[in-house]
């Protein structure tokens, strides 16, 4: 198989769509038609995994977190990002990257921390608001079934833990075929009425480019009417952190040497305890300092993140708990 063939599969797992702003993810050096001959799995890309990527032959690093952040003015072997550049292009060695579009899927970092804490009635803590829109669409009454089934293997129609989701609605529409046509129903230049049904779909933004090509392949008409309305509804999927409970309360005292002792910890960096018992957990594997006021709007008993300053664990106001596990340590370890 190819580089190409492999970054597609990581694509279909997390798509680049889903990256922050900031990041990024995706293939950084090599060529995609390079046929691959082994994959070496890392958090980070130093000039230790290269030099173990070659003597292991294997040409293609799959890192969490990018070598290049940014673009490089010169490569000269000053630092190790450019010594890592120049040692990858020598030995023929492709870098792809599955960063904050690996975090913000559903099988995620932070829903892999929270299953091995046994987290239960999961959902996502930072929910994206920039990532569904509804497909809306008109099909002859007789192909309905076909087009709406269509859709649904796309993967339109998913809300939550629901799939085959969608509004139908019967009525007539009106058309007239004129020079050049070739209508599936009617007659040129005759005005036609047909039964129509009006379908509507949720759609996430990953997915659109694929539900179009499989709607337009199945639609019967020659010019198809649809409309993509973006929704400002949050993904119940897609987005930083999650947040669930514990099958039963443990005191603070417990809980937090139970969090040492699953990821292998040597100290937790943690604000005063509230005095109460801990039920409902909020996490975020990696820096996640930024999502405290969503872990407070949660109710959550306790957060556990990494990267947090000094003055932001004043901000626990004696309302929660704040854990810095550490960012390798809630990224890289026991996984």
């Amino acid at each position: 198989m190819t580089v190409d063939t492999v970054c597609h599969w990581m694509e279909e797992i997390a798509p680049l769509s889903l990256q922050e702003n900031y990041d990024n993810a995706g293939l950084q050096i090599g060529d995609r038609n390079c046929e691959v001959t082994g994959v070496l799995l890392t958090l980070d890309v130093t000039e230790a995994v290269i030099d173990e990527a070659i003597s292991k032959k294997c040409n293609l690093i799959i890192a969490h977190h990018p070598l290049l952040f940014k673009g490089l003015k010169q490569i000269t072997g000053n630092n190790y990002v450019q010594r890592c550049v120049i040692a990858a292009i020598r030995n023929n060695i492709a870098i792809y990257a599955a960063h904050t579009n690996m975090d913000n899927i559903a099988a995620g970092v932070s829903q892999k921390m929270a299953e091995k804490l046994t987290l239960q009635h999961c959902q996502v803590l930072s929910p994206r608001t920039d990532q569904l829109f509804k497909l809306i669409t008109y099909v002859p009454l007789s192909k309905s079934d076909d087009v709406r089934e269509a859709l649904f293997k796309a993967g339109a129609g998913t809300i939550g833990n629901y799939d085959a989701c969608s509004f139908n609605a019967e009525g007539i529409g009106t058309f007239r075929a004129n020079k050049g046509a070739h209508p599936f129903v009617g007659n040129l230049y005759e005005r036609h009425h047909e039964k129509e049904t009006r379908i509507e779909v949720i759609v996430s933004a990953f997915q659109r480019a694929a539900i179009e090509k499989a709607l337009l392949e199945t639609h019967p008409y020659e010019e198809p009417a649809y409309d993509w309305i973006p929704l400002r509804n949050r993904s119940s999927q897609i987005g930083l952190g999650i947040v669930g409970n514990l099958t039963e309360p443990e005191t603070e005292k417990a809980f937090l040497q139970r969090l040492k002792e699953t990821f292998c910890l040597s100290v937790i960096r943690h604000t005063p305890f509230c005095g109460k018992p801990i039920q409902k957990v909020a996490l975020c594997g990696g820096s996640g300092a930024s999502l405290l006021p969503a872990a407070l709007g949660t109710q959550a008993d306790i957060y556990i993140s990494a990267d947090f300053k000094y003055h932001e664990f004043f901000d626990a106001d004696n309302r929660i708990i704040i854990a810095d596990i550490g960012h390798y340590e809630s990224q890289g370890k026991r996984f």
